[in-house]
């Protein structure tokens, strides 16, 4: 976050989200759904990436749609602790997904967007320690995930940027940086 706060003397001319425009996102999220609970450490935070292309302009006069594809993962553990047992069991969460985003400038060099993401939540699970209790709670799932998304680039140069998203991929929000080409 330094880098960003310190780089805004780079030049970034009119650089906004365009016609065959790539992007690739690289993120760390906040305020996961994965893993939240009084017993739950996060092993791994969530992290993400995801990559989008332009393909369609002039929408609504300025604006532009997207198309692209999202991954995130994250990992945690619940463990108990009582005389003589330690046990618990250890998952991880992977979001593969497809995006749709309609861009729509609003500020010169911050690139707003909204959009939608449908993939799929791969679960998986183990157990560890002394005693695995009474319950199993290790079966592999996985299920549908969508998702609608609020967000923005600020762009400190022609193909770099800083990027936040609010909305449910594998954090509630997710911070960091971008690369266009």
């Amino acid at each position: 976050m330094l880098v960003f706060l310190f780089s805004s003397s780079l030049n970034a001319q009119d650089s906004m989200f365009e016609l065959k425009d790539n992007v690739v996102n690289l993120g760390v999220g906040i305020g996961s759904i994965y893993g939240s609970g009084i017993y739950s450490n996060t092993t791994i935070p969530p992290v993400s990436i995801s990559f989008e292309k332009g393909i369609k302009d002039e929408v609504l006069g300025k604006g532009v749609i997207g198309v692209g594809a999202y991954l995130g993962y994250t990992s945690y553990k619940w463990q108990y602790t009582y005389i003589n047992t330690d046990y618990g069991w250890k998952y991880s969460n992977i979001v593969i997904g497809a995006r749709g985003t309609f861009h729509y400038p609003l500020l010169d060099k911050l690139d707003t967007y909204l959009g939608v993401m449908l993939g799929y939540n791969i679960v998986s699970s183990s157990s560890f320690g002394t005693d695995a209790g009474t319950y199993d709670y290790t079966p592999d799932a996985g299920s549908i995930a969508f998702s609608g998304f609020v967000g923005g680039r600020y762009y400190f140069s022609d193909t770099f940027s800083g990027f936040a998203e609010l909305g449910y991929g594998i954090a509630y929000l997710n911070l960091g940086i971008g690369f266009k080409f």
